[in-house]
């Protein structure tokens, strides 16, 4: 705001206005002269001197003259701009941040929702900012937000109803030090921990919003309350903001919500009623690309409460306020009003309010926030996040507890040794940072993934693939790293190709063609004893031992078969594993039955029948025991067998609730990872099938979410993930708490990637391959390569560093 002694009154803004119009040979706008008009009157009745600007009654021509006169109002009586827009807003974008801008530090309110200015414009309005205090971009098309431009007078910004707005970029909020009011009901963000790391740098955020909790006194209805219905009014500034920016009340244990509190706000912005139905606006013609803005799909605005429907019936999205007393417990927000219990209800939630623990993880990683969904943080809510956090997640790898530098973790291993070196042999060592063997390759690792929430994912682009009518894809359906060369992987397609790549560079090793014999292969393992080994079938029951050694070398030679054995078929195959010693394996398939096949006699010597009730997902031998295996199957049993026992009867069988997608063996063959359908995991004692863990994964509701997780890092964490899910989730296999969540997107709104299938590096700590679908119809499959020790540059996505620390099988 300015200074001193106003130089410019209203009515000579007016005359100099009146004046450049007619230098511009341009009729005075009337609209323009009933803001002057306005603002005398609001001057007269000692209220604000406020200029209010309706961007929907200029045209271009009116800017020019309007333009020159800007320049003045920043001495002059006016206090404050307000700038809005409407849906019959004609002028060009360019126009409309060039009169914004001219305002400078009077710019109050800019209120764009619907804006139909288009991608450019909001490119150049996130990158180069505005001087306003109040933000609204309600509807707008924003895909990553990434707000890199000065906002440093801005204290409210409301994104509600972005329906295109998935993620951020990692330093999006940066340039806002003074937000106070965040609101983006409902978006489509969804992961927890890249929205807490931007939101991070919000060092003033006291409110936010992702969903609105509305008051229902005791039977009324929810769309009685002001926010209730999206066709009314609704207001910009979250409830505990004024249109200035200071907070309505201090907000503490003793404070309940009102629930009728939005209606203070409800003329703020004087929002014009609308059919929030409707189609977006008429830029749909603009193409979907990577970048930041999207308007690529008639996405409607819809209500993430119809998801209720199908979230556990343990969560419960309803809370009654009670006394005192059960105040205390988690997950209660109000207070005992005149003895009327007070229930609210969730409206226009953003995807992220329905994951578990939202809230608590929210409270616990925001310690400055006061007001979260319209609900007060009180002390209670705080100690019982913190207990929750800590239950339910994991802060850093390894049970860390603090963030450190790589540098200062080098530094103290540096001083450790030095000191240990100068340590006479009767002195006892006084420094005792860091006694385990693996402790510094931990807190490395540690440092590294808390480094950033964002890691390093890059599609696998394989290369030397010219099989003379030029360079073509593959369709990968299975993959599997080598056991012992940490460069080569293999991976199987939908076309019936098997290829052997490098997969550090890209490039092509060996090449198998269908030649008519395969369709879809779903099986893969390699020889340990045999690196040059591997075992491959497909669903029409093919399956083949190649030694690629004895490959072509290049993908243009003629494969006449050599290299390679073929074994009895298996019908309808999906499953094939050896055992350790190389010399058995298993294949399993859309049957009740398992064959054992001899691999150095090259033919199947046994079909064990009737091994369940239902077909056999998958067959795993232990890493270990040549004659120990598992089965798991539909028929919601996983099964521990044994070669020597002439498999009749199962060593033990353990039932989940849900038919099994999926079984294996730890590395140290302590526990069998079995994954059910819908995100149910459980890690089971090997050696009795006992349970060990379950982990706390939220069900989707969908009987076709099928789930696949295997181990990292050695046993020490479970990387899990479904054929309807675009995120991958990190656990501690050792305390099944949460340490990461990451979602696959495409280019473009609609465009998200599914799991199909997943492996953690045995090589190196913290990576792994996803075998990814896009939702598209007719779409590719691709392997995308993450790196949780890398994070990617916000601008090119390429990653800030590659280092990797050397992968440790060991526990504890």
């Amino acid at each position: 705001m300015a200074t001193g002694i106003p130089s410019f009154n209203i009515s000579t803004l007016e005359q100099m206005y009146i004046d450049s119009c007619m230098r511009h040979d341009v009729p005075p706008n009337t609209e323009i002269l009933s803001g002057f008009f306005e603002a005398e009157v609001k001057k007269s009745c000692n209220e604000l001197c406020s200029l209010e600007i309706i961007l929907d009654h200029l045209k271009d021509i009116d800017v020019p003259p309007l333009l020159d006169v800007c320049a003045t109002i920043e001495s002059s009586e006016i206090e404050a701009v307000d700038v809005r827009n409407g849906p019959s807003c004609t002028l060009k974008g360019e126009c409309a941040l060039s009169l914004m801008r001219t305002f400078n530090q009077k710019l109050r309110v800019v209120d764009l929702q619907d804006s139909s200015f288009g991608k450019d414009f909001l490119r150049e309005l996130a990158q180069r900012g505005l001087e306003c205090q109040t933000l609204n971009l309600r509807s707008s098309h924003f895909r990553k937000l990434n707000m890199a431009g000065k906002f440093m007078q801005i204290h409210t910004l409301n994104l509600d109803f972005s329906t295109s707005l998935t993620s951020f970029r990692e330093d999006c909020f940066a340039c806002m030090p003074n937000l106070v009011c965040l609101s983006m009901c409902e978006t489509r963000v969804a992961n927890l921990w890249t929205t807490i790391s931007a939101l991070s740098k919000l060092s003033c955020l006291v409110e936010l919003r992702f969903q609105k909790w509305l008051c229902c006194n005791g039977g009324a209805s929810p769309s009685a309350s002001s926010g209730g219905n999206l066709d009314q009014p609704d207001v910009v500034l979250p409830s505990s903001c004024t249109d200035t920016g200071e907070q309505l009340t201090d907000i503490d244990e003793e404070t309940y919500l009102n629930p009728d509190i939005d209606e203070v706000f409800g003329n703020f912005f004087s929002f014009n009623s609308r059919a929030i139905n409707q189609p977006a606006h008429s830029m749909m013609e603009d193409t979907s690309d990577d970048s930041e803005v999207d308007f690529s799909s008639n996405w409607r605005e819809f209500d993430y409460t119809d998801l209720l429907a199908n979230v556990s019936s343990g969560w419960n999205r309803q809370f009654n306020l009670q006394n005192e007393k059960e105040d205390s417990l988690p997950g209660s927000f109000g207070r005992h009003i005149a003895d009327v219990p007070l229930k609210y209800i969730p409206q226009h939630a953003s995807p992220i309010c329905f994951e578990k623990h939202y809230r608590e993880y929210m409270i616990a990683s925001l310690p400055h926030l006061k007001v979260l969904d319209n609900l007060p943080v009180r002390k209670i809510d705080r100690e019982s996040a913190a207990v929750t956090f800590s239950q339910y997640f994991e802060y850093l790898p390894y049970n860390r507890k603090h963030k450190e530098s790589v540098v200062s973790i080098l530094h103290k291993r540096e001083i450790k040794e030095t000191r240990s070196h100068l340590q006479s042999k009767n002195q006892k060592l006084s420094y005792s940072y860091g006694n385990s063997p693996y402790f510094y390759t931990r807190s490395l690792c540690a440092a590294k993934v808390g480094s950033s929430a964002w890691p390093f994912l890059h599609s696998l682009s394989v290369s030397g693939c010219d099989l003379g009518d030029g360079s073509r894809s593959f369709r990968p359906r299975q993959f599997e790293y080598h056991p012992s060369l940490s460069s080569l992987l293999v991976f199987g397609t939908l076309d019936g190709e098997v290829v052997v790549v490098n997969h550090e560079n890209g490039k092509v090793v060996r090449y198998v063609p269908s030649l008519g014999a395969m369709n879809n292969v779903l099986g893969l393992c390699w020889l340990k004893k045999y690196p040059s080994k591997l075992i491959a079938g497909s669903d029409n029951g093919s399956l083949k031992l190649y030694d690629i050694e004895h490959l072509p070398p290049t993908v243009t030679s003629m494969y006449l078969g050599a290299g390679s054995i073929t074994f009895d078929d298996f019908d309808q195959l999906t499953s094939v594993h050896i055992n350790s010693t190389d010399e058995l394996f298993l294949a399993s398939g859309y049957s009740k039955n398992v064959a054992l096949y001899d691999i150095n006699c090259g033919r199947r010597i046994q079909v064990f029948t009737d091994m369940h009730r239902e077909h056999i997902n998958v067959v795993k031998f232990s890493n270990h025991s040549p004659s120990i295996f598992a089965t798991c199957s539909f028929d919601h049993d996983v099964k521990l067998w044994d070669l020597r026992m002439k498999p009749i009867q199962p060593c033990y069988t353990n039932s989940s609730s849900r038919g099994n997608v999926m079984v294996c063996f730890s590395p140290d063959d302590h526990y069998l990872l079995a994954s059910a359908v819908d995100n149910k995991v459980r890690q089971l004692l090997a050696v009795d099938g006992r349970l060990h863990l379950s982990f706390d994964i939220e069900p989707t509701g969908s009987s076709q979410n099928y789930t696949r997780s295997y181990y990292m890092n050695g046993r020490d964490y479970i990387i899990s993930g479904s054929c309807d899910e675009h995120v991958v989730r990190v656990c501690c296999a050792q305390t099944g708490r949460r340490l990461r969540d990451m979602s696959l997107e495409g280019k473009g709104l609609g465009t998200s990637m599914y799991v199909q299938s997943l492996r953690g590096d045995p090589f190196r700590d913290f990576n792994m391959s996803i075998l990814a679908a896009h939702l598209r119809p007719n779409s590719k499959y691709e392997i995308v390569k993450v790196n949780l020790l890398a994070s990617c540059d916000n601008a090119r996505g390429y990653p800030k560093s590659q280092g990797a620390c050397p992968s440790n099988s060991k526990g504890g």
